[in-house]
């Protein structure tokens, strides 16, 4: 039963509460999921620590080459950035895909990554970028890559009981990078997609490929890379047949359910091999701009 809410004023209040309330207490932002798991009584807790108050978490800065986006900020926000229109477009695109403008105006990127769902599309940007998370609690601060904070479907590394994500970061891209973010999902619906593919690419000087990073979900217990496909681009000259071989290789890691939402697995899969064709050719298009 909930006892108190808690307005944090700083991070140092947050890891504070949490730490006089062990296992007891939870960090609220959106609260668009944690109120519904708690309505449903799927999680319990006797404390909420309110962290809309934190200035520090609430600013997406640029610095030392690196975009920081704080945990307060919301999916709307990131849409909004001119600052992530330009250095991480896909990430913007993802954000603006989520749920309703209600949602998107109330949820935020950081509590959609510890959520730990598959298929969130933030999520999905964000490995794609290849982003880190700072988590702090009682004793120390650690990074954990976004694509490592899955322990399994829809459960996270991070005991949101006890440690707090101050913030995503990820390098900003750069001339001769280009990105893509493709989401399939049911006409006007607000739910989880059927698919989606992020896709970030470098270019060498030659227009060959440095490196790549493709992600896909839901087709695993969390956002998939592709990584024998990554390494089939690399120092390689682009060209149509290479761009379809490496969606069939990358497709090789994918392996979505039936479902009568989503769809068969074998339609998805047929279709997942379509949308990384796109991504690639469009985050490829973008780099070389």
């Amino acid at each position: 039963m909930l006892k108190d809410y808690i307005i944090a004023k700083s991070t140092e209040d947050v890891i504070k509460s949490l730490a006089l309330s062990p296992g007891n207490a939870r960090v609220i932002a959106g609260g668009t999921d944690l109120i519904l798991d708690l309505k449903s009584e799927k999680i319990e807790c006797s404390h909420l620590i309110d962290i809309n108050k934190i200035e520090s978490l609430k600013k997406i800065q640029l610095k030392d080459g690196e975009i920081i986006i704080g945990a307060g900020v919301t999916h709307n926000q990131v849409n909004k950035s001119e600052l992530i229109n330009a250095k991480g477009s896909l990430l913007s695109k993802a954000c603006g895909t989520v749920g309703s403008l209600q949602i998107r105006n109330t949820a935020t990127l950081v509590g959609n990554v510890v959520k730990a769902q598959p298929a969130a599309d933030g999520a999905v940007a964000l490995v794609a970028l290849g982003a880190i998370a700072q988590v702090k609690d009682s004793n120390e601060v650690k990074y954990i890559p976004v694509e490592d904070m899955y322990r399994g479907l829809g459960k996270s590394v991070v005991d949101s009981t006890k440690e707090l994500v101050t913030h995503v970061k990820f390098k900003a891209l750069r001339k001769n990078q280009g990105s893509s973010f493709i989401r399939l999902s049911q006409r006007n619906a607000l739910a989880l997609p059927m698919l989606n593919v992020a896709v970030v690419v470098s270019l060498n000087e030659d227009s060959s490929v440095d490196w790549t990073r493709i992600v896909m979900s839901p087709v695993g217990p969390k956002p998939m890379r592709a990584t024998k496909a990554e390494e089939l681009l690399k120092g390689s000259t682009i060209s149509d047949n290479l761009i379809i071989e490496v969606s069939k290789v990358a497709a090789q890691y994918a392996h979505p359910r039936s479902s009568a939402l989503r769809g068969s697995a074998e339609y998805r899969k047929e279709v997942l091999e379509v949308l990384i064709q796109k991504a690639l050719k469009e985050a490829l298009l973008k780099a070389t701009v």
